[in-house]
């Protein structure tokens, strides 16, 4: 599994990624798609339709993947490590509950300026 020194270097992923993608999002688009109408214009018609997209695993010590998911299949990419003070203030945003949450604003920003 790659790490963020690893991604970096890998533009080809970094430039599929889904900035706005969220979990739940995927799971609506990718799981449930031939269930629900499509907000947009982008509607998966095969395994073949991927998407490149970030979550924030709180089970654990919280810690940030990159996840291609496909009507099959969801694959961790890259594990990041979240700095101190973005974690501690994301923990706090969503009332340090375990699971699997979209990216925020701050972290976004940050692993843009990180990969971009």
């Amino acid at each position: 599994m790659m790490n963020l020194e690893d991604l970096k270097k890998n533009m080809g992923i970094v430039n599929l990624i889904d900035w706005d993608m969220t979990p739940e999002e995927a799971v609506r688009l990718y799981l449930e798609w031939g269930n629900n109408w499509t907000r947009g214009n982008y509607v998966v018609r095969s395994k073949d339709d991927v998407a490149h997209y970030f979550v924030v695993n709180t089970w654990n010590d919280p810690i940030i993947y990159l996840i291609k998911r496909n009507s099959e299949d969801a694959i961790e990419l890259a594990h990041i490590e979240i700095p101190q003070d973005l974690k501690n203030q994301f923990m706090e945003s969503i009332g340090h509950n375990k699971g699997v949450y979209a990216i925020d604003d701050k972290i976004r920003e940050w692993l843009k300026s990180k990969l971009l």
